[in-house]
């Protein structure tokens, strides 16, 4: 159908009385990628190329695309390309071999061209030449994510490249770039090098050879590099013996190591993370780490062993001492509780840092921060802290944050296993928990008591005994907004001021009762907050546990039936005092409940979520939809939120007095 569409609009745009000859569409640095996705479907698979074995050669199909992109007459123009198209076959990995004799490889089509012919048709090669340098210099658009990942092909925004330019001039002085050498190996494309002026005292490596005859075809256009200084390095397996010599005096020279700053942006990859999932789906990448610098350096990286960019940071750290290091990369290095040994090896001075969002890179997926750090590793201090300035995807400064090591810390997951049921058999529901930080929020869930564990994720069975310490572990992990700034900051192990707050005990009751993942299916339900009478139910409720324990009528040491309903022998408590947003939350539950219980055929025994599920469907993946068509429906559920919402203002404040969470 797709194809169509398109092909009804080229008869519409060139089929037309009196009008000679095609109409083409022009090629710019906004639509290339575009055409590439449709060259993808249509010419790639016409080349006479086995694509897995040349993607594990490191051989990409972007590199044929560029040599028909930027060609005129079938020849390209460009003779630094990886690969160049000569009219009916392509050439590549072109050499001088010991006679002084080029030899190349070459491939051709199996269709005869035609699909290429036919493709190529429609669209007017090459494109303006301004924008040949900018397509070019985004190969890295062009490059499969999994490589990207794995080989460090990421293109670092012009804006970030300025800002992070500026820090090393604010840290290092106005002529650092005349006083320092500058190494980046992990250049790509060589665009983290932008700006740079004194070119003597730059070098560039890459992992690909493409990379490589890119950078040189940049400095024929006027990029402020040395050719010398642009070479294949392979950074996490070759030897420093390779590197230019020029480059080898300086890492072997003590004084000149000082004046030495790696100013890169290397791959984020990481091997076999796993998040816990139902499915225990792994979302890493296999043997991405399995590189000399891991087995080298195993015990100085402990679990960070992982990373990619951590075996960087050891590399240098380790030998070329006492440089500097200015990179981009994720925080976990600072913060992560798996990178504890690590931070115990590597002792140096963070001088200054400014945190982005990972979502301004373009090859970087996720919600969460990068940060640009400078590093003095001739200064031995292991990192605790430090304030870094933040700043949003335009580059405008929106304030400061701290970042802590949590060293010597506790995290929440271990108070909570401390809270654990001894000996009751009274339980009422599960808390499914993996991680401790923002990051792994949506892997913490309160669940109905009966359905089955999950292999990875901590278990907390909820009763009688510890459904407060539960219902304040879930609303703290819950009522703050997950963001990309907040995402690796840890939830810890708090203070025993919580202890005495009654008030932020109902409340943290309050809000874990309106927004949890309880279903009915999975076992009685004990969640419901309200009598029979008070939601016009048609029958009696399977339980009144939850109605009982806030009027105050069942104490934790009691052994009785907690489950029975209307106990006869039940101890008499006060009722738990609520604060005017709590009741707010339970005055607006109370009339979607109300609502709902007027429905054909509802369940008398629903919990929230089954009433949400009723109300808004699920879409033909199984997934529930996000709204729902019941008008009236929508604005209770709507009203239920925004309470929730101005509850969850009114615990915050808490979650930092009782250090649940640092400032």
């Amino acid at each position: 159908l797709k194809d169509e569409r398109e092909l009804k609009i080229f008869i519409k745009n060139n089929f037309v009385v009196g009008k000679y000859g095609l109409t083409k569409t022009t090629i710019d640095k906004n639509n290339f990628m575009i055409i590439y996705n449709k060259w993808l479907q249509s010419v790639k698979p016409t080349i006479a190329v086995n694509w897995d074995i040349a993607k594990k050669n490191g051989i990409i199909d972007g590199d044929f695309y560029l040599a028909d992109l930027l060609s005129d007459n079938n020849q390209s123009l460009k003779d630094s390309l990886y690969v160049l198209l000569k009219t009916d076959h392509y050439e590549l990995d072109r050499t001088l071999d010991n006679s002084g004799f080029f030899s190349n490889k070459s491939t051709s089509f199996n269709d005869k061209k035609i699909a290429h012919t036919q493709f190529w048709n429609k669209y007017h090669r090459p494109p303006k030449e301004d924008y040949w340098d900018y397509i070019v210099e985004r190969r890295d658009l062009l490059v499969p994510q999994d490589v990207r990942e794995r080989k460090g092909s990421f293109f670092t925004p012009q804006i970030w490249v300025e800002l992070s330019q500026k820090y090393l001039t604010d840290v290092l002085g106005n002529d650092w770039q005349d006083e320092y050498y500058i190494w980046d190996c992990a250049a790509g494309t060589g665009n983290l090098l932008n700006g740079l002026t004194n070119k003597y005292n730059i070098w560039a490596s890459t992992l690909d050879i493409q990379d490589v005859e890119v950078m040189h075809d940049r400095i024929k256009n006027g990029a402020n590099l040395l050719d010398d200084h642009v070479f294949q390095f392979d950074f996490l397996n070759d030897d420093f013996t390779k590197l230019p010599q020029s480059l080898q005096e300086i890492i072997n020279n003590p004084e000149k190591r000082k004046k030495l700053v790696v100013y890169i942006n290397p791959p984020y990859a990481e091997a076999n993370a796993k998040k816990g999932t139902e499915s225990g789906i792994n979302i890493g990448k296999s043997g991405v780490n399995l590189t000399k610098q891991r087995v080298k350096y195993d015990v100085f990286l402990g679990k960070g062993k992982r990373e990619l960019y951590a075996q960087f940071v050891v590399r240098l750290y380790s030998e070329i001492k006492d440089c500097k290091i200015a990179i981009f990369s994720k925080l976990k290095i600072l913060n992560a509780p798996f990178y504890e040994v690590f931070r115990s090896n590597f002792l140096a001075d963070l001088q200054k840092m400014f945190v982005v969002p990972a979502s301004s890179f373009d090859n970087v997926i996720g919600k969460f921060p990068i940060g640009f750090q400078i590093w003095d590793t001739n200064k031995k201090e292991k990192f605790k802290q430090n304030q870094a300035d933040f700043y949003d995807k335009n580059g405008v400064l929106q304030g400061k944050k701290m970042f802590y090591s949590y060293e010597n810390t506790k995290y929440i997951n271990s108070w909570i296993i401390e809270k654990r049921c001894k000996e009751s058999k009274n339980i009422v529901a599960k808390i499914f928990c993996v991680g401790s930080d923002f990051q792994h929020l949506d892997y913490c869930r309160l669940n109905s008591q009966n359905i089955p564990n999950q292999a990875g994720f901590t278990i907390i069975e909820v009763c009688i005994e510890n459904l407060i310490e539960c219902a304040i572990f879930y609303a703290v992990r819950h009522c703050m907004e997950a963001t990309w700034l907040n995402d690796r900051d840890q939830f810890l192990y708090p203070n025993n001021t919580w202890e005495k707050d009654t008030e932020f005990h109902n409340d943290c009751l309050s809000f874990t009762l309106f927004s949890n993942n309880i279903q009915s299916k999975f076992g009685t339900n004990h969640w419901i907050p309200f009598t029979e009478n008070e939601v016009d139910a048609k029958a009696r409720f399977e339980s009144d546990f939850m109605n009982k324990f806030i009027m105050g009528k069942i104490k934790p040491d009691e052994k009785i039936n907690l489950f029975a309903v209307s106990e006869p022998n039940v101890h008499l408590e006060h009722p738990l005092k609520f604060s005017p947003e709590a009741t707010a939350v339970f005055d607006a539950g109370r009339e979607l409940w109300k609502y709902y219980h007027k429905q054909p055929n509802c369940n008398v025994n629903a919990a929230l979520y089954d009433i949400r599920e009723h109300f808004q469907g699920r879409s033909s993946a199984g997934k529930m939809n996000n709204k729902s068509k019941d008008e009236t429906y929508s604005m209770l559920i709507a009203d239920l939120r925004d309470t929730l919402k101005i509850l969850a203002q009114k615990i915050e404040p808490k979650i930092y007095e009782f250090e649940f969470l640092k400032r």
